[in-house]
């Protein structure tokens, strides 16, 4: 498994549009593997989407377990995803592995229905809340070539620089 370079904003390919994975073969095996090892090297990164490592194609991993408390479905890759239901909404703060510098406050639905393939072009529907349902909608614009910044609710009061870690 490879750790993969992430884009980081202003890299323009942040903005393309992925198209759907037709190919669920071994190549697309040893990619998931090479995504999720490159999740992992992240600083506690939840979530990635492949577009984030130049890979324009409709796919994401998501693994929120490792927050106490919080209702989630563990461990997910999930492929060609979509939204067919959702509802509510709440402002939270985000960060962004594309986008390390910053973080912000971000209106997503609070309750939503997915449709995602698996690794093997499965067809699975997942009902997720909360930070759960955040986590994958974040992931998701990325397949639409959106980050966190451009829905933050005002760039002026809404988007935090990370404070850096002082090395004494």
């Amino acid at each position: 498994m490879a750790i993969l370079d992430i884009l980081k904003l202003p890299d323009s390919r942040l903005k393309q549009v992925s198209q759907p994975v037709t190919q669920f073969d071994a190549a697309l095996q040893h990619f998931i593997a090479d995504l999720e090892a490159t999740r992992q090297a992240g600083p506690s990164a939840v979530g990635i989407a492949a577009p984030q490592v130049a890979c324009f194609q409709r796919m994401v991993i998501v693994d929120v377990s490792g927050r106490p408390k919080t209702p989630n479905h563990g461990y997910l890759v999930l492929i060609n995803p979509e939204i067919v239901h959702w509802e509510g909404h709440a402002i939270g703060r985000e960060g962004c592995l594309s986008v390390p510098d910053y973080t912000g406050n971000v209106i997503r639905a609070t309750a939503i229905r997915l449709r995602a393939q698996d690794c093997d072009g499965q067809l699975h529907e997942f009902e997720m809340e909360g930070y759960e349902a955040r986590a994958v909608q974040h992931e998701m614009d990325h397949l639409d070539g959106l980050l966190f910044v451009d829905r933050v609710v005002s760039r002026r009061t809404d988007l935090y620089r990370r404070k850096s870690a002082r090395l004494d």
